[in-house]
């Protein structure tokens, strides 16, 4: 059995025994999380918990900052960040951005693998974010909403970790990316979800992870899936045999009004706003 088989097997039979190892959300996450959950913790003490955290400190600044927030007066501390952002949105928009801490190693390879699929992910949720804020913008009475569509696109990628951390005690792998692409496509949208259910987060962030590369997926309802597979088609990282046609589907859907909207100043404009956010 060659080292490639023999480590799509191992994987395998990890996630049908609930063996493989998962990565945890990172500890400030929880910990927002946890006070999120309080009903008697105030913006005071959500500052406070954030402030452990220096980098995500100035990322919930910048987050206030940002376009999506639609205020012109800056922020300049982080008590007005998280009192801008508010309690309700701060659960998922401070663990989304506290991400990018799980996409590290030590080993070098695994490190440039891991980098990749960071910024791929990044620019994935840019446009997904981006194409959330405009469908708010006609359809006020969804319950989609942006807190939800920024973690959700930061993580419906998290299943490529695990497989990285096993290949990375098979290092001969590396020299057959095309068989790693293969692996991550085969098997990183059920492991992901296995991540989401053992992070006790919801549902819909479960189905994020398993269905957004899944060519058979069809949902009539408008869901976060749809936002991430177009951000994911418009990246490249879902490959698709003709993207004016797949992205037909989600004209017809309601989810975008036309092509047009990519080509707009608008859009563009926003798209940078966003990117911008998680520089």
């Amino acid at each position: 059995m060659s080292t490639e088989n023999a480590l799509l097997t191992i994987l395998v039979d990890r996630i049908n025994n609930d063996t493989l190892v998962l990565p945890t959300l990172p500890e400030v996450a929880v910990k927002v999380r946890q006070a999120a959950d309080n009903s008697d913790v105030n913006l005071m003490q959500m500052a406070d918990v954030i402030s452990q955290d220096p980098a995500l400190s100035a990322r919930m600044i910048k987050v206030a900052n940002s376009a999506i927030m639609g205020r012109s007066v800056k922020v300049s501390n982080l008590q007005q960040a998280v009192t801008r952002i508010g309690l309700r949105q701060i659960k998922n928009i401070a663990t989304a951005m506290a991400m990018e801490q799980l996409f590290v190693s030590n080993n070098e390879i695994i490190k440039g693998y891991m980098g990749k699929a960071w910024q791929k992910t990044l620019t994935v949720a840019s446009h997904s974010i981006t194409l959330m804020e405009f469908y708010l913008k006609n359809n006020k009475h969804t319950s989609l909403n942006r807190d939800s569509i920024t973690l959700a696109a930061l993580v419906y990628n998290i299943g490529v970790l695990p497989i990285l951390t096993e290949a990375e005690r098979h290092p001969e792998v590396f020299a057959n990316p095309s068989f790693l692409a293969h692996a991550i496509q085969k098997l990183s949208g059920k492991i992901g979800s296995s991540i989401m259910r053992a992070w006790e987060f919801p549902e819909e962030f479960s189905n994020v992870a398993l269905s957004w590369a899944d060519p058979s997926y069809k949902l009539e309802q408008i869901s976060y899936v749809d936002f991430i597979r177009i951000g994911a088609i418009l990246e490249g990282t879902l490959q698709v045999s003709d993207k004016s046609a797949a992205l037909q589907v989600y004209i017809e859907k309601g989810v975008i009004p036309s092509m047009d909207l990519f080509s707009s100043d608008e859009y563009n404009d926003m798209l940078d706003d966003v990117k911008d956010m998680f520089s």
